[in-house]
Parts: structure tokens; C-alpha cells; sequence
């Protein structure tokens, strides 16, 4: 497989393509435009021994101040949609903010929950994101996906193996290329009126106006982090340029050119005072990858 020409560039900071705009530099980084040119990447890193990490938007990740050792992918140009009926088919980079307006716009109902996510449509179906009631596995009813061998397989909703914050795709190395949506027909203003809720919701009680991952851990059983860390006093709490949020604290901003390093010791100074506190662990939701 031919890889075109100038498409791997060497030595690239993380930080710019991050929502958290933090990150070191990987050895390589690549963003594709079409599944042939992710397929020969996947290809070309095989034959070069080289780790390959392939991300979307970077929205619930951390990566150490170190970088990432091998090639990172960006999904970001395969963003392709096309409608079938009530189902939209959308590729892996396409933004999910981007996907529930155009299911909007054609009167189609199912995305309303993920009007203020800011990831990809792979990144959500990798997560199995979900907000206000929706989620990711209530409407994804097939995945196409390149496997560890190359070879193109669609994956139906029951080999999805969805859960909590959770897809197949963490196991078995397949990456995401395309999404099938199966959406129902719907109002267009009974939508955007849904939609409109989601993001008043979000912007009385999220941190939007600075980086970062949104939710950093995931719901305890029985409990709510952001509350367990707000009783236990950490709100404004930081390390280095990365701070617990004042206005939720299930939220690490970066308020001062904050380090990936920054934000994992900030998550697992989190992680010690509330496990003092109240004898519950907190486990990230986001990603924390790389070299410190």
C-alpha cells in the first residue's frame, strides 16, 4: 500500500490538536484523508515495529508531558456523512456536535443528548459517551472498522459489547472508520428545543470557557464525583497550570499552560484525598497515555 507523499510528519507537539491543548511530541503523526491512506498508515507502522495510537478530536485524554513514542493518527479529515432512510452513516472524525445538527436539519431524532459533546464519532462510540439521557450505544446499530490485520470488518450492535463508558474497540485493537446511526423521524423545533436545553444545561454547569476534558472520572456506584470532590474541599485545588474547577469540580481546567504531567497528578492527588475522605475509588474516565 502507497502512503501519499508528505502525509507522516515527524516530531509533532500533541498540544495543539488536544482539548486540553496539552501534550508532548510523538515520534510521528499522520492525518489521513480517506480509509485507503488510514490503512496504509496502520500498514506502514506495522512494517516499522512502531506503536500506533489513533484518536479523533483528543477529548477525554491526557498525554504525559513526554509524548507518545511511535505514530499517532488523526481521524479528523474522515468526516464524510450520508443518509439512508432515518439512519445516517457518518465517518470515524466526523465532530458529534457537527452530526446532531445534521440530523436536525433532517428532522431526525436520537442525537439531541450529544449537541455539547465535544469528541468524534469514533471517539464517542469508542467511550460509549453519553449525556442528558442519551448515549451512544441507544442509537449506533453497526461499526465498520479496520482490524489489526487489515481487513475491513462490520461489527452489529451485539458485537459492540457496550457498556458503561465502554466498546469492544478497547480490546481488540480494531479502529473505527464508520458509524451506521439509527435514528427516528421527529420535529425539527422539538429538537432544536431539546438540543437548546442540553446546551443551557451544559453552560450553567460546565467550565467551557477553558480547556478541558469535560467529566475526568467516571460515576462511582452509589455516588457522584463531582460532588465527592467538591465535599472533600478540592475545588480551585492545582497542580501546576491544571486546576480543579471552581464551577464543577468533576472538571480539570488548564488555566495556566498546564502539562499532561500536570493533569495526572492533579487526577491522582484527586484520587488519594477523596479515597481518605470517604473510602471510594475514583477511576478516570479519560485516557492517560505516554511518557512522563
Amino acid at each position: 500500500m502507497k502512503i501519499a507523499q508528505g502525509l507522516i510528519q515527524k516530531k509533532q507537539e500533541i498540544a495543539p490538536y488536544a482539548y486540553t491543548q496539552a501534550g508532548g511530541v510523538t515520534d510521528y503523526l499522520a492525518i489521513p484523508t480517506s480509509i485507503a491512506d488510514l490503512t496504509a498508515l496502520l500498514d506502514w507502522a506495522k512494517q516499522e515495529s512502531l506503536p500506533v495510537y489513533v484518536f479523533g478530536r483528543l477529548s477525554n485524554l491526557v498525554v504525559r508531558s513526554g509524548g507518545l513514542r511511535g505514530l499517532v493518527i488523526l481521524t479528523t479529515e474522515l468526516k464524510a456523512v450520508r443518509q439512508e432512510n432515518n439512519q445516517l452513516l457518518a465517518q470515524a472524525g466526523c465532530d458529534i456536535i457537527w452530526l446532531a445538527a445534521l440530523a436536525r436539519d433532517k428532522s431526525l431524532t436520537g442525537l439531541e443528548w450529544s449537541a455539547g459533546i465535544p469528541g468524534s464519532v469514533g471517539g464517542a462510540v469508542f467511550m460509549n459517551a453519553g449525556a442528558y439521557g442519551g448515549q451512544a450505544d441507544m442509537v449506533v446499530s453497526s461499526v465498520l472498522a479496520v482490524m489489526p490485520d487489515l481487513s475491513l470488518r462490520t461489527f452489529t450492535k451485539d458485537e459492540l459489547a457496550f457498556g458503561y463508558r465502554h466498546s469492544v474497540f478497547q480490546e481488540n485493537g480494531g479502529v473505527i472508520v464508520q458509524v451506521t446511526f439509527d435514528l427516528a423521524p421527529g420535529d425539527q423545533q422539538a429538537i432544536q428545543g431539546k438540543m437548546d436545553q442540553v446546551n443551557l444545561a451544559r453552560a450553567n454547569k460546565q467550565p467551557l470557557s477553558w480547556p478541558s476534558n469535560g467529566s475526568v472520572f467516571k460515576r462511582p456506584t452509589g455516588y457522584f464525583a463531582g460532588k465527592l470532590i467538591m465535599d472533600a474541599g478540592l475545588q480551585g485545588t492545582r497542580v501546576g497550570g491544571v486546576e480543579v474547577s471552581k464551577k464543577h469540580a468533576g472538571f480539570m481546567v488548564n488555566v495556566d499552560q498546564g502539562t499532561g504531567n500536570d493533569y495526572e497528578d492533579l487526577i491522582h492527588l484527586v484520587q488519594a484525598k477523596v479515597f481518605e475522605e470517604y473510602q471510594v475509588r475514583l477511576e478516570p474516565e479519560v485516557r492517560i497515555l505516554g511518557d512522563r
